[in-house]
């Protein structure tokens, strides 16, 4: 008796090891780099935390893949996010996601590529990183989505004439460019002033609008540090404008908590409102889960993460069901694309850029944040004029 007990111990440890081998074998690496400190923390934290909840939703709902996130700080530095690809790489990856501001995300993609491995953002909008010839890089967003949104608000808005300060970073100069020559062609007058990232003093550049533009509206292209300096500057020295407007990483929950005094009015892209109102069950689910996770409101950058972790992880497994997922499955699988997800239906074109993405401009009002551009998808009626001041 004892020694078939004996027998049927060592069977059931060897079956239990062979279970535990296969779910081991079945765990799948997915790199994560990004600004996890510096100049774009808040912004590429933010996307990487949706890119959590995305791997932790797809896991539960997974009996025979499992999402293992590997996530590497890049500190905002180009050179330190290609040193994070190829560490990742070398830990065995299957691809990789997150990565914020076109200066770094460019040569990490290029670093993923060399080494054939996907490459998924939410956080590059250059024009150029879609030109590279690559069939490894995918981003779910783009200047021409963040471009209309700024253009149609503008246009509602009926102005003659707007001041834009812009950062001289890649993405920030190419979106000011082509903001600046469909307004001219729509008979705006555009004064465009740059300015170096490194900058902290915006007090000359404010004075310039005060006194020499005079233009209806001020509209910021640039990071958290550059909004913030620009509106304590406008505060300070109040040019008659009717209005601040902001791109990315502005009108957002954490802005309106940790900035208050100097963002009431601001109009800047948003694809929430605030408090946020998810109907869909998906949408239920991410905002549950995110909460619960970070104990935190969930903001775009969030929404964005979590579509582009969500789209990958679903293509890794279809190119692991079909025995490809070492042999370029993923990202064939990930240009096949074509989902409905929050941020709306992403499809990619044969340079890797999201066909579909148009985003929304939202204003802080108070305590809420409220959509206002475009009209069928506005949660309630802009303050304008409207300035912090």
């Amino acid at each position: 008796m004892v020694r078939g007990l004996g027998k049927i111990c060592v069977l059931s440890a060897v079956a239990l090891c062979l279970q535990m081998g296969s779910a081991a074998a079945d765990e799948i690496l997915v790199g994560v780099e990004g600004p996890m400190t510096g100049a774009l923390a808040r912004e590429g934290g933010g996307m990487i935390q949706g890119v959590e909840v995305a791997a932790e939703l797809f896991n539960k709902s997974q009996s025979k893949h499992t999402i293992k996130l590997v996530k590497i700080d890049d500190e905002s530095q180009p050179a330190k996010a290609v040193a994070a690809v190829e560490k990742l790489a070398g830990e065995g990856a299957v691809a990789i996601t997150g990565g914020y501001g076109s200066n770094n995300v460019g040569p990490a993609s290029d670093a993923a590529n060399k080494l054939g491995l996907p490459y998924i953002t939410s956080g590059a909008v250059a024009d150029g990183l879609t030109q590279r010839g690559f069939k490894t890089f995918f981003r779910v967003n783009n200047t021409a989505g963040y471009q209309k949104a700024l253009v149609g608000l503008m246009e509602t808005m009926k102005i003659e004439s707007v001041s834009v300060l812009y950062s001289t970073k890649e993405a920030n100069a190419h979106l000011a460019a082509d903001t600046e020559k469909e307004m001219a062609s729509k008979g705006v007058k555009v004064i465009m002033h740059a300015f170096d990232p490194a900058t902290t003093d915006f007090k000359p550049l404010i004075n310039k609008v005060r006194l020499k533009d005079k233009a209806d509206v001020i509209l910021m292209v640039g990071y958290e540090n550059d909004y913030v300096g620009i509106l304590r500057a406008a505060k300070v020295l109040k040019p008659k404008v009717k209005a601040m407007i902001g791109v990315w990483g502005l009108v957002t929950p954490k802005m309106m908590k940790e900035f208050p005094d100097v963002v009431q009015n601001v109009f800047g892209t948003a694809a929430l409102p605030y408090p946020v109102e998810f109907t869909s069950p998906e949408g239920k689910a991410f905002a549950e889960a995110y909460e619960a996770r970070f104990k935190d409101d969930v903001g775009y950058l969030q929404q964005f993460g979590y579509v582009q972790g969500k789209i990958l992880f679903e293509a890794i497994a279809r190119a692991a069901d079909k025995g490809t997922l070492k042999s370029g499955g993923v990202a064939q699988e990930l240009a096949a694309t074509d989902a409905q997800t929050l941020i709306g239906r992403v499809q990619f074109n044969e340079q890797g850029d999201n066909i579909n993405f148009a985003h929304h401009i939202g204003q802080i009002q108070g305590d809420k944040i409220v959509l206002v551009w475009p009209e069928d998808a506005a949660t309630g009626k802009m303050a304008y004029p409207g300035v912090p001041w």
